[in-house]
């Protein structure tokens, strides 16, 4: 294998580093977000659910409300019940009375099924409260266990960095624009040995990247030449292992 090979063969080394530092960075972050995230669905549940206590609780004072009207339309019946000049009236009267208690008999109940539907709610809202609780001290045990871990991937990265910076000096910018074009397409794996099937010729020769067949011209070509070549089926750059090419 020549120099080019080989430097692009180094730098998918690295490459491949990098997108598994970059895949585990991403997973710690994410296990911060996704609680964050969970945290906030908790806290979501438990302000609908104040919400919907406080609307009942509305709902109930407005009954409190409406059965004070009715004690005091009830008090001036009444007044007006002792100064009645006819059994028609006075009948008249105590009818409006009885219809008024009649309809605080059933505000009253209702009232009673609201505060108590209200304060299910509330309880129900208490227990989220405390699960919100615990959520935010699971939040911060994670990102206290996740901090080094990511300080020291960071640090990872950026030696990471530093070395595919010196790889890509060893590379030609024509092969360069190759690897990096088919790598970000393939997380970092733009290069595939050839794969040389069969103890004596004629030989199968297949990608290592994509498993399809390849034509005997890959193989040759770059056994004698050391320059880019792409798979017809997934296009990344192939090469022949030493002992794979010895053997052949």
């Amino acid at each position: 294998m020549g120099p080019v090979l080989q430097a692009l063969l180094h730098l998918q080394t690295i490459e491949q580093q990098r997108m598994d530092v970059r895949r585990r960075l991403r997973t710690r972050r994410m296990a911060v977000m996704t609680q964050q995230k969970r945290i906030d669905d908790v806290r979501a549940e438990h302000q609908a659910l104040m919400e919907r206590s406080r609307d009942r609780r509305k709902e109930a004072d407005g009954i409190e409300l409406e059965l004070r009207t009715h004690a005091q339309e009830v008090e001036k019946l009444r007044a007006a019940l002792n100064q009645a000049k006819t059994n028609k009236e006075y009948a008249a009267l105590l009818t409006q009375i009885n219809s008024l208690k009649a309809d605080d008999a059933k505000l009253e109940e209702d009232g009673l099924k609201i505060i108590q539907e209200a304060d299910t709610i509330r309880a129900e809202a208490e227990q989220v409260s405390e699960k919100v609780a615990a959520e935010e001290a699971r939040l911060a045990d994670i990102e206290k266990s996740n901090a080094e871990q990511i300080r020291k991937l960071e640090a990872m990265m950026d030696e990471l960095d530093s070395r595919r910076a010196e790889a890509v000096k060893e590379v030609p910018a024509e092969a360069l624009a190759v690897f990096e074009r088919i790598a970000e397409n393939y997380d970092g794996e733009a290069m595939a040995a050839i794969e040389i099937h069969g103890k004596k010729p004629p030989h199968d020769y297949v990608c290592g990247g994509c498993f399809m067949t390849l034509t005997a011209e890959h193989a040759n070509a770059l056994r004698t030449r050391d320059q880019v070549r792409t798979c017809d089926n997934c296009g990344r750059i192939l090469y022949i292992q030493a002992e794979t090419a010895s053997r052949a």
